[in-house]
């Protein structure tokens, strides 16, 4: 028996010895997945921007503002608007804001155009146009920041002006900046503002 019992182990021992000494199989390498593709770009957004502006600085001190020449001469002819928008003192000077907006604006429940210029949210437009009517005079610009400036300040540096050439009689001041100013008087200004007349008639 202690023969059976020394063979036993033996036999156990080898087995053991075995199970040891092979190598464990290697792990299966998956094929390589494709990359993911990229995502394609967005197209970039376009951008808002502000192709006119109108300001009125009438003598009550306040600064009326609007986005469209339709909302300005509507102003110009009854000394309102129907719907505004107004804040109080945030102006230049601390002068009360009132904005021009339509039924649009209102139903939007959105900044209007003007709002949206007067806070710096929408830059000039290639080509813009503006007018600061002001003290019966009409100040034209090409430049939305020499538009803002004048409203904030009142002062002009470089303009040519035409005395009585306006509507009713009134004095046009074509306001230029340094660069405008060396290229002459603005033809394509002028003839914008003539249009813009013809066409509200």
């Amino acid at each position: 028996m202690n023969r059976l019992h020394w063979m036993g182990a033996a036999a156990a021992a080898a087995l053991l010895a075995g199970c040891a000494t092979q190598p464990a199989p290697a792990p299966k390498a998956e094929p390589a997945k494709p990359a993911a593709a990229p995502a394609p770009a967005a197209a970039p957004a376009v951008a808002a921007q502000a192709r006119e502006f109108y300001v009125v600085l009438p003598e009550d001190g306040r600064y009326y503002a609007f986005g469209s020449f339709k909302l300005y001469q509507d102003y110009l002819a009854h000394g309102e608007v129907p719907l505004t928008r107004t804040r109080i003192g945030a102006g230049p000077g601390g002068r009360t804001v009132v904005f021009a907006i339509t039924n649009d604006d209102v139903k939007s429940g959105q900044p209007s155009q003007a709002e949206r210029v007067f806070d710096g949210k929408l830059a000039a437009a290639p080509g813009f146009y503006g007018e600061v009517f002001k003290d019966g005079r009409y100040y034209v610009f090409g430049e939305l920041k020499d538009l803002l400036d004048f409203a904030a300040f009142g002062e002009v540096p470089y303009s040519f002006t035409d005395v009585g050439a306006g509507p009713d009689g009134a004095t046009l001041v074509w306001v230029m900046n340094k660069e405008s100013f060396a290229k002459g008087r603005p033809a394509e200004r002028i003839e914008r503002f003539r249009q813009l007349r013809q066409q509200g008639k």
